[in-house]
């Protein structure tokens, strides 16, 4: 196993994901490829007025992301794993996928973020369609649990 693609959205799933990433990186000397998708923006007929201030919010997008991507690139390295990023903006499932080909990727780490079932009938599933299409093995890496509040009791 050599190559790991691990697409990343910078929800609170991401540093979990990496870290799984980075640990299988680790024992089997693989290198992470850390990606990131950002889907365009949708553009109504009535907003045409509006596309400059839509290309500089999709400007301003895709630098804050390629911010975020370069700090999780650091993260890894600084554990002994080589890593680079790639950043494309389009259809997520089928980005992810048709960079799982081109990079001859062994595995798919990704995350599953636990929406209601609700959510995925009407958004869809990234996982679930990077599964369905995917050309190597995924790794569906589980939401981090949350640890319950620690109650404390008052001082009498």
């Amino acid at each position: 196993m050599k190559t790991l693609l691990v697409p990343v959205d910078f929800s609170r799933a991401t540093e979990v994901v990496v870290a799984q990433a980075v640990d299988l990186a680790q024992a089997v000397s693989a290198r992470v490829v850390l990606l990131h998708i950002i889907l365009p923006p949708v553009i109504v007929a009535e907003y045409g007025a509006l596309l400059g201030s839509i290309d500089e919010i999709r400007i301003a997008g895709e630098k804050a992301a390629a911010v975020k991507l370069e700090r999780l690139q650091q993260q890894c390295e600084r554990r002994g794993v080589k890593t680079e990023t790639r950043q494309f903006t389009g259809a997520v499932v089928p980005l992810i996928t048709d960079q799982a080909k081109a990079l001859s990727a062994d595995l798919i780490v990704i995350g599953s973020h636990g929406h209601t079932a609700l959510y995925d009938l009407f958004v869809g599933s990234t996982t679930h369609g990077v599964l369905r299409r995917a050309p190597c093995p995924v790794l569906v890496v589980p939401p981090a649990k949350r640890t319950p509040a620690r109650k404390t009791r008052a001082k009498k």
